[in-house]
Parts: structure tokens; sequence; C-alpha cells
């Protein structure tokens, strides 16, 4: 394999740290569909506590599909349907009467795009899912919760003087981490991040990938990227899918060094997609 076309293995990805902690999630034989599409085939993956997977493959291969059958969002699209198991903890989150927002609450999402809602303030954005938590009973100190969402999110030092001002003030990437501290305000134990920098410059995806990092010391994380430098930056374990499979699942220094699949080999190495 040459390797100059090879993406550099961050020095801080180099061991898996999650390869021998207890799965947080743990996918089963995932089977995904919109109507007649098969479009995730039997993928069966295992997320460790702590630690980043990176989810990376060409456009089309199934990789938000699957990112979203992760906490049900899948199916709230019409003719979309699951087979298999995705376990949260030891639980299936598909077995019958399970509530899918209270699924989404312990799973949370971020999409590609920034989406700060433009009625509300930067509080009022990060506070926007907290409602759910008090109907559901739970005793909630708001302000405590927007500050450190905030600053896990990397954010409260930029914004901490502003909180009553729109979102809308807010730079593209500073609106991107405005969004991971909403989802972080539920205090998820995985969070789910969908191409989370292809819309920002290249400082901002730096803070957000410096974010991601430091987020696995707390919790569960899992992006999909295009860009595969990035998965080598900051996941301690890659999946390559093709065509709705998951071709091969390896420790990220092994899938971009030593990849056990003729087809990884070429999409690393830039051979196709």
């Amino acid at each position: 394999m040459a390797s100059s076309s090879v993406p550099a293995v961050a020095e801080r990805s180099g061991t898996f740290p999650g390869a021998d902690a207890p799965a947080r999630m743990e996918v089963r034989s995932l089977d995904a569909y919109f109507g007649s599409v098969h479009a995730v085939k039997d993928v069966s993956i295992r997320l460790p506590e702590h630690t980043v997977t990176a989810i990376i493959g060409p456009s089309g291969c199934g990789k938000s599909t699957f990112l979203r059958t992760l906490n049900r969002m899948h199916e709230t699209v019409p003719t979309a349907r699951v087979s298999g198991e995705v376990l949260l903890d030891g639980r299936d989150i598909y077995a019958p009467g399970v509530d899918p927002v209270s699924v989404r609450r312990h799973v949370g999402m971020v999409f590609q795009r920034p989406t700060a809602f433009p009625t509300m303030s930067i509080r009022g954005n990060v506070a926007a899912g907290l409602s759910v938590l008090r109907a559901a009973g739970e005793k909630i100190d708001q302000n405590e919760r927007v500050e450190r969402a905030l600053q896990r999110s990397a954010l409260w030092e930029e914004v901490k003087d502003r909180l009553e001002e729109s979102a809308l003030g807010l730079s593209g990437g500073q609106q991107q981490r405005l969004c991971i501290a909403r989802a972080l305000a539920m205090e998820p134990q995985l969070l789910l991040l969908d191409e989370p920098t292809a819309s920002l410059d290249p400082i901002s995806t730096e803070k957000v990938e410096d974010l991601v990092h430091q987020l696995r010391q707390e919790i569960t994380v899992v992006i999909v990227t295009h860009n595969m430098q990035q998965a080598a930056r900051v996941s301690g374990q890659t999946a390559f899918f093709l065509h709705g499979e998951m071709i091969e699942l390896s420790p990220t220094t092994e899938i971009f060094t030593r990849p056990r699949d003729d087809r990884t080999e070429a999409y690393v190495t830039g051979r196709f997609g």
C-alpha cells in the first residue's frame, strides 16, 4: 500500500483505549429499509464506553441511515423500518413498549448543518430539550445544566456574557458547538455526530475535533465523516461501509495502515469514493 495515500493517524488515537471496555451499545444483525430499498444490511457492531467510533465510506453507502437507527430517528421517515437489535446498556431500544423519545434522551444526535433555533436565545437553544425531562418528573436546575453543557462543548467562555442574545449571532462553528451543547444538556450516554464539520472552516473544524476528543472521556461517540484524515485524528475504531454493508471494523490505526479487506484498502488509498 502506498503510504503517501494513507491519512496520517494522529498520536492521540494511537492505541484503542476502549477495546477492552464494556459495550455502551451493541448492534446485532441490523437491517434498515426505506420501502423496498435495503439501505443497511446485516450490520453488527460493538460500541465500547469512552470510545470514538468513526463511520467512513462513499456517499450513499448507508452511513447516515445506520447512524439514525441508533436513536430511532430512522423510523421518523415514512416507509422506513428496521429489523435486528440495538442494545443500549443491554436493553433493546426497539423492544415493544420502549419510548423513542426516551431513547433519544439517552442517545443524542447532531446533524451536518447547524440547526440553531432562530427564535430562541443562546440559553433557550441549549435548554430546549429539558422540558422533556421535567415532564418526566426530573428536578432540573436549568441554569446549571446550560452552563455545564456549554462548558462541555467548549463554548462557555465565548458566550457566557451573551446568553440572552439570539443564537443566530454566533458563527457557523459556534452554532455547531451550540447544537452539541443542546444534545449534551440532556446528559446522554452516547452522542451521534453526522458529518458535524462538513460545512465548517478549518479553524472551527479543529475546535469540534478537539471537543470530540475530550468528550470521549465522559461518553461514547459515533461520528460519520467523509474526511478520512478526520477519522484518523479523532477515533479509536473505524468502520468502513460500502453498499449498505459494514465491510470492516478495526482499530483506526489498523484500518488505515493494515486493512484486512481489499475494498477497504482501495477506499482509504483513494482508488474510489
